[in-house]
């Protein structure tokens, strides 16, 4: 596995990371133990870049990284975010960004994934209650008291990004994009390019849509929360299958998967772009891993770009959108 830079202040990661949300919530029910022997294969494959935030589970996936890469923490480049809060029963608080609550959940996080600092730490929705230089200003301080390493955003938007930048460097900005959420280009993308901040792209197979197994609201188990989604509603789901289509033939012209195809456009779109790909099997992981050896020719780019330009994907990326790109 090759490897990036995030950001310009010496963050390098491996090309494709590891999405661990899954392994303990939001996609139906997950097996530990495989979920844990997935970590362990990443690592084995060149994998290195784990993704967790406190509030998956809550608490429960920082606590299962914790025990996946005990012993083995010198192998791993370790994200993991604060922000959304939540209580220990799932219940929902609300957007933090108050500085004392930056270092709460900072030494929170630490004692669950049982490290003594945390590579990359991120603040998961901003809170637009708070000044971006106050919170930013706390995880700084983190920073300079060794218990973080480099700051991230996630799903920030142009301006707030620089004035976050501005209070102390940010390396890499996380936001959903895909083939099926291509919004980023338009605004987001230049401006971490200008600023050399690096960008970490969650959700690259578009929630699995982009895999083909989802050609129908149905296919999806009713405890997954993508039942529930824009995206994945009947009407929806119906248009978008244009999109799939235009994948699939790609993938079997080469010879390879649908998500694979998805995963090696993304990681074709910069060499300072990382794509997060969630999974909780081994057997998806190293079909994920794989799409890093796949080239797509400059007429196979554009065929995929032709059927899915920015806004052609039907439904919101989510039912609230109201705390993404703030």
């Amino acid at each position: 596995m090759q490897t990036r830079k995030l950001g310009s202040q010496g963050l390098e990661v491996s090309a494709q990371g590891l999405g661990c949300m899954g392994m303990s919530e939001f996609y139906g029910r997950a097996d530990e133990a495989e979920a844990i022997a997935t970590i362990h294969r990443a690592l084995e494959l060149g994998v290195d870049f784990l993704d967790t935030a406190d509030m998956y589970g809550p608490f429960t996936n920082e606590r299962l990284v914790g025990r996946a890469i005990a012993h083995r923490r010198e192998q791993v480049v370790l994200a993991t975010k604060f922000g959304n809060e939540r209580r220990e029963d799932g219940s929902w608080v609300g957007i933090n960004g108050r500085p004392e609550y930056v270092r709460s959940a900072c030494e929170a996080s630490l004692k669950r994934l049982g490290v003594e600092h945390i590579d990359l730490y991120y603040q998961h929705r901003v809170d637009t209650s708070v000044p971006i230089e106050e919170t930013v200003g706390a995880m700084a301080e983190l920073v300079a008291e060794g218990k973080v390493r480099y700051l991230g955003l996630s799903e920030a938007a142009a301006p707030t990004i620089r004035r976050a930048h501005s209070t102390h460097p940010i390396s890499a900005l996380q936001t959903e994009y895909s083939l099926w959420a291509r919004e980023v280009e338009e605004e987001i993308l230049p401006t971490v390019r200008e600023l050399e901040i690096g960008f970490v792209a969650y959700s690259p197979l578009g929630r699995g849509f982009l895999s083909g197994r989802f050609r129908r609201a149905e296919d999806i188990p009713e405890d997954d929360f993508r039942r529930h989604q824009p995206r994945f509603q009947p009407q929806n789901i119906e248009r978008n299958l244009g999109i799939l289509e235009r994948v699939e033939e790609v993938a079997k012209e080469k010879g390879v998967k649908p998500g694979q195809i998805a995963l090696a456009w993304v990681l074709q779109r910069g060499e300072d772009i990382v794509p997060i790909p969630g999974t909780k099997r081994v057997s998806y992981l190293e079909e994920n891993v794989a799409a890093a050896e796949i080239e797509l020719s400059e007429e196979e780019i554009a065929r995929l770009d032709q059927a899915a330009p920015i806004g052609a994907t039907a439904g919101e990326r989510y039912a609230d959108m109201s705390r993404v790109n703030v």
